[in-house]
């Protein structure tokens, strides 16, 4: 499956493969309270150890074909600022595609994920590579709820301490046309 978004861009940004060399950028993610809740992990690891999971996670996935989380980069500074992809989810015993992002803390609030979130959306439906999907945000983290619903996704269930937003190819396709 095309989950490598390696070829896409935005108005603000490149995606490219997520690379062994992105470790020590990435790991300021980690220095913040919650976030490893919020991407449910173990809080009581320390920053290199999140940070070590959370790269173990991404190339075992993108190795067994479940997705990838693809760096994204500012085209007018180069510098790494976040990651998104498409991920392949079990949510109650059913796999879903989910649009996953998270944002280095230095580039919150100027609506990177929102951009790039967007792009994965509109890519995984023009490409048929799924009818509907999600975002599994944790129940704390408003600023990725409203990622989530400007991507014009819905609340669709609580799993957990999760909130499953979603939305249809049906439901994008009537919106992009009006």
């Amino acid at each position: 499956m095309p989950y490598p978004l390696t070829h896409l861009e935005t108005n603000r940004l490149t995606f490219r493969a997520l690379s062994i060399d992105d470790f020590d950028a990435w790991m300021p993610l980690f220095a913040l309270d919650k976030v490893a809740i919020f991407l449910d992990m173990d809080q009581n690891l320390t920053q290199r150890e999140c940070c070590q999971q959370w790269f173990d996670k991404s190339f075992h996935r993108l190795k067994n074909n479940q997705g990838v989380m693809n760096a994204i980069i500012d085209k007018q500074t180069g510098k790494l600022i976040g990651q998104c992809g498409l991920l392949i989810q079990t949510i109650q015993n059913t796999q879903r595609l989910e649009i996953g992002y998270s944002i280095l803390p230095a580039f919150w609030g100027r609506g990177y994920a929102c951009e790039a979130a967007i792009k994965c959306r509109d890519y995984a439906f023009s490409n048929n590579l799924a009818d509907s999907l999600i975002s599994a945000v944790h129940q704390d983290n408003i600023a990725s709820e409203k990622v989530a619903i400007k991507n014009g996704m819905t609340l669709e269930k609580k799993v957990g301490s999760f909130h499953i937003f979603s939305i249809t190819k049906e439901r994008w396709k009537t919106a992009k046309s009006s």
